[in-house]
């Protein structure tokens, strides 16, 4: 048996790392960078932590500015036309998972002929071709998306959120820097830090598990269940905050290399519909779904739960499934997770959608790769468990 794993060729990671993105570029012969970004990293000079370094490298990259929380295809279409406007060699992700899923996407879309459209790369097409290498730096400890083969890209007119999938997504190099995430607010470093250890279990659960993405799965557990509460109550603490990015950036390759599961497929569609921030919704989902499929992987759900440090190295299976339950539920109390009524969805466009949002999880594939199955009414079921809390 083969196992096929996929990673960036170069991660550079620790505090300061992202003073030396002109090296990175120049390891690999760029000189020309689009850097891609969202409009608050250019209003209030993020962004320059990435552009400077790089002026001082003798380059003179453009900015790309126009993306949004969570990336449309015609964003991506903008984007791609601004890319080709100029004579860049590289695209440069720089910020949260929207605008590195952006510049990957961008990659993707400027590759293809024509007339092509975002929709055409939805799983369970490949899509690996880029037009152009892309470096990622993350400004928050979450999606994993500086290490992963995936984007996740709103169709507008179908209102639906598309998994993309190829090597034209995996990033030439990642810059993972911690500084970077200190003046993060605690919602967003709760969502993506739960985002992250959702990507780390599901990775581990998942069909499509294997022993190399398992080693990740398990490293990012390690580091990010005994720090999540404390970044978040501790903004500034520099310990957990590495501990934060590096879990997040090892669980990306653990799900770039297994994939996700049931929490994600069902998660995008309330991200399409509602517009909730992506980690929020997993972390919406994360209990019912683990509740739905425990006794289907009660074996692997045990080990993850001791290696977050929730359950003992002998303590039973049932007894650790158990008290992993009881951490993800606690989790969400402490970091003041809405339910989606609380968050402010209408109850009956909630209901009203429950049909189609379990048709469009099932569409995007990931629901397969959960240990238990469900069909389109169970999925259904888990929404409204969810909406309960």
């Amino acid at each position: 048996m083969t196992t096929s794993f996929v990673s960036p060729r170069l991660l550079m990671i620790g505090g300061g790392a992202v003073g030396k993105v002109a090296e990175v570029l120049g390891q690999f012969g760029l000189s020309k960078p689009l850097v891609v970004t969202d409009p608050w990293m250019v209003s209030s000079d993020t962004v320059e932590k990435a552009l400077a370094p790089l002026r001082a490298g003798g380059m003179n990259p453009g900015v790309f500015s126009d993306t949004v929380p969570d990336p449309t295809d015609t964003v991506i279409e903008a984007g791609v036309a601004a890319m080709k406007a100029g004579d860049y060699d590289c695209l440069v992700g720089f910020g949260g998972g929207s605008p590195m899923d952006t510049a990957k996407a961008m990659a993707i879309l400027g590759a293809a002929p024509a007339g092509a459209k975002m929709r055409d790369f939805k799983v369970p097409a490949q899509a690996n071709r880029g037009a152009l290498p892309v470096i990622c730096i993350p400004t928050t400890a979450g999606t994993g998306s500086e290490a992963t083969r995936f984007t996740v890209i709103t169709d507008t007119e179908r209102d639906e959120k598309m998994l993309i999938a190829g090597l034209g997504a995996l990033p030439l190099a990642a810059v993972v820097d911690y500084e970077l995430t200190f003046s993060v607010p605690p919602r967003t470093t709760a969502d993506t830090g739960i985002d992250s250890l959702t990507h780390a279990l599901e990775a581990f659960v998942s069909k499509r598990a294997n022993d190399e993405a398992d080693e990740y799965a398990l490293r990012a557990m390690r580091l990010i269940a005994p720090n999540l509460r404390t970044v978040y109550r501790e903004p500034s603490n520099a310990i957990a905050r590495a501990a934060m990015m590096k879990g997040a950036t090892l669980a990306g390759i653990a799900f770039s290399n297994s994939s996700v599961a049931l929490v994600h497929g069902m998660s995008r569609p309330i991200g399409a519909h509602f517009h909730v921030p992506h980690g929020l919704s997993n972390a919406m989902l994360l209990p019912a779904v683990t509740e739905y499929s425990l006794n289907a992987a009660l074996p692997r759900y045990a080990e993850a739960a001791r290696a977050m440090g929730v359950a003992t190295s002998s303590e039973g299976d049932q007894s650790a499934g158990a008290k992993l339950l009881q951490e993800l539920r606690d989790l969400n109390r402490d970091l003041a997770v809405p339910t989606p009524g609380a968050f402010g969805i209408d109850a009956a466009k909630w209901d009203g959608l429950l049909t189609t949002m379990a048709d469009q999880a099932l569409a995007s594939g990931s629901p397969a790769n959960n240990p238990a199955v469900p069909g389109a009414e169970e999925i259904v079921a888990l929404y409204r468990r969810a909406w309960a809390g």
